[in-house]
């Protein structure tokens, strides 16, 4: 396992990895298929992405079991054995293919509701994500990102997984909407809230992705980062999505995306990358200019150290 922290510090800024969704729909995934499947039937497609974003310039990347879970994987037939092989089979492709960079196992929502919502307890519900967190550790995974996340317990219930499963570094990643009353995520978790709780619930990274593209994420950038210390991981899409002749497009170019990763740098977010829409060529443009910005990125960085470090 890789230290993340002495990289941070290191470069001010890391870059993080493009869409993987829609890359792999480019690449035949079809509607209603399961994507974390073509880690066992596709590994080489599996192995393209991730290379790709590595020859792009990130520094971490993630890993095909977003859907890994196994209340997902069940509607496909997949059995709790296979749960296990098919994550610890995401991580060691990205592995594979990640040369120097961090390698962070991805967890999505189960898409079940806890009690009294749904059927689920917490337990079960953290039983569930160290089923993937286990495969995690034996696949070599640098860490954990949970991601798109509505519900705040059920993010935590993951977190709670990964503490109580391993040592691996973890960030957790909400996904919001824009209302009449800001920024919220369908449940109602402000950005605000959802990064004061996630700290206090032991995340080493919190964040946000999906839901919209650039410019509002560096809206809710300026709401997380005065309530936390914390790294700030943000991927936005490439643009709110728009159905064309029959098909979702993510209409921002790399340009027009990398126009606001200044922003994001000085609203002090210092993990930067793309969730839906965003290809290697978005990675490319903003892992260029992000290089421009690690000397100023470094100094923030060590005052905020500093500043941690002093007991104020």
């Amino acid at each position: 396992m890789r230290d993340w922290k002495e990289r941070l510090l290191s470069r001010g800024i890391l870059v993080l990895d493009g869409a993987w969704g829609t890359e792999m729909m480019k690449r035949g995934l079809l509607p209603g298929e399961c994507p974390e499947l073509w880690n066992l039937n596709r590994p080489d497609d599996v192995r393209a992405i991730a290379r790709s974003y590595r020859e792009a310039g990130a520094d971490i990347i993630l890993t095909n079991t977003f859907g890994g879970n196994y209340f997902k994987l069940r509607k496909n037939g997949v059995s709790l054995e296979e749960v296990k092989k098919i994550n610890k089979r995401g991580v060691e492709l990205s592995r594979e293919m990640a040369g120097d960079c961090l390698v962070f196992a991805s967890i999505g929502p189960t898409g079940e509701f806890l009690k009294p919502l749904g059927k689920i307890t917490e337990d079960e519900m953290v039983t569930c994500f160290k089923q993937q967190v286990d495969a995690f550790v034996e696949g070599g995974a640098d860490g954990v990102i949970i991601e798109t996340m509505s519900d705040l317990n059920e993010a935590k219930c993951a977190l709670r997984a990964v503490r109580e499963s391993s040592n691996l570094p973890v960030a957790v990643s909400m996904t919001f909407n824009k209302g009449e009353k800001g920024y919220a995520t369908v449940m109602g978790i402000t950005p605000d809230r959802a990064a004061k709780e996630l700290e206090k619930a032991g995340a080493d990274i919190v964040g946000a992705n999906c839901s919209f593209g650039i410019e509002n994420m560096v809206e809710v950038a300026g709401i997380i980062r005065p309530v936390t210390h914390l790294p700030l991981w943000i991927k936005p899409n490439a643009g709110i999505p728009q159905l064309r002749e029959g098909k979702t497009i993510y209409p921002e170019t790399p340009e027009q995306m990398v126009k606001f990763v200044p922003d994001l740098i000085k609203e002090g977010v210092s993990m930067i990358g793309g969730c839906c829409g965003t290809t290697p060529d978005h990675i490319r443009l903003i892992a260029s200019k992000v290089r421009s910005y690690i000397d100023i990125a470094r100094r923030y960085l060590e005052t905020v150290v500093k500043f941690k470090n002093s007991g104020i």
